[in-house]
């Protein structure tokens, strides 16, 4: 298979796990990398030995033919329609806009184009979920009628060098982790019809503690602690919390809950982790990972899938349907807050197709 030409835009924290990963998939070919810091994207370049140019001239390189899109949040659309005018396909960080109205404008953009546009987590494709997915498909717990989603923590400014686009529109504990766990829930349970929710904000600035900032104070835009429900189509209600409020919790990550047993889903941050299965009537017993993308930090695997999927001509699983999808989701916690009323969700999405087989050696199931 002819290999697909990369160029990256944005070349903060998250681009050095993108690059490692990329190396692993002979389908990418990574002509170039760009930042508005042109410092920055000279020491990443000379760092993964990949040739540092501006933005205006990535996007005019025609061996570009997918843009990894790493920016802020702010800047997802509008980087990924430049994209699109240059006539390239794109595959942006999460979330895929800082609200669904710009999201949807992106989606419209693409398909008026005929672009393909992607957008992480890729997370789901990994092994564990993946085998968590057929766990569920073979109907081991039965009907799914709920589950919880927690993520809970003190906040990002304890690890994070420029932590204040979390607290910026745009970021905030839903729009930041929120992607894992719905964008996972999906690919479990298939999409979301309504939903219920509060949120709320106790600090209206932050301290940052984590260096080379230590002590600077930020602002908080967002709401960050979000706790509400989801009625999926299929029946299930699950219910989700996600703060950067929490010191501490013992909530596991993701459960699911169904008339004949229980599946505990790991992390949906990283590729693999520890499935836990019960039967009723049982204990909950550890299920083995059956399927590839478990044993490392594969981001950038969405990417590969999708340029597999353009010399394929299929459709790729980490999609822009999904995404903006996942990111109306996210934005009705808040409108249900704020209206007191639960809501109702206008998009749907198709289940993305299971990733039964490695995208390493060029064989993959549609």
């Amino acid at each position: 298979m002819k290999p697909i030409g990369i160029g990256i835009i944005g070349c903060g924290n998250i681009s050095s796990a993108y690059l490692k990963a990329m190396a692993s998939f002979p389908v990418l070919n990574i002509v170039g990398l760009a930042d508005l810091n042109e410092d920055l994207a000279r020491s990443r370049g000379a760092e993964f030995n990949i040739p540092a140019t501006t933005v205006s001239a990535l996007l005019a390189d025609p061996d570009v033919e997918i843009v990894v899109n790493l920016t802020v949040p702010k800047a997802h659309v509008a980087v990924a329609l430049q994209a699109l005018d240059a006539g390239k396909h794109t595959y942006s960080e999460k979330p895929l806009g800082i609200n669904f109205a710009e999201g949807k404008r992106l989606a419209d953009a693409a398909k008026a184009r005929n672009l393909r546009i992607g957008a992480a987590p890729d997370t789901f494709l990994g092994g564990a979920h993946q085998t968590a997915r057929a766990i569920l498909d073979e109907g081991a717990i039965g009907q799914p009628v709920g589950g919880t989603a927690t993520f809970m923590c003190p906040g990002h400014e304890r690890w994070h060098p420029n932590p204040d686009f979390y607290y910026e529109v745009g970021g905030g504990p839903m729009l930041d982790m929120g992607p894992y766990y719905i964008t996972d829930l999906v690919n479990l349970l298939g999409p979301v019809k309504q939903v219920a929710g509060f949120a709320f904000s106790p600090r209206s600035e932050r301290i940052i503690t984590s260096e080379p900032r230590k002590g600077e104070r930020i602002p908080v835009q967002v709401p960050t602690h979000v706790a509400g429900v989801m009625a999926f189509a299929n029946g299930a209600i699950v219910q989700i919390g996600m703060s950067f409020d929490v010191a501490g919790h013992k909530h596991v990550p993701l459960e699911i809950y169904g008339t004949e047993g229980t599946l505990i889903v790991p992390d949906p941050n990283h590729f693999g982790g520890q499935i836990e299965y019960l039967k009723k009537g049982g204990t909950f017993e550890n299920r083995d990972t059956q399927h590839p993308y478990s044993d490392g930090n594969y981001r950038s695997l969405g990417v590969a899938d999708m340029a597999h999927a353009i010399r394929s001509n299929r459709p790729h699983r980490a999609s822009g349907s999904l995404a903006l999808h996942v990111l109306e989701v996210m934005e009705a916690f808040e409108r249900a807050s704020q209206s007191g009323q639960a809501t109702m969700i206008s998009t749907t999405t198709e289940r993305p197709a299971p990733l039964a087989d490695s995208l390493i050696d060029g064989k993959i199931a549609i």
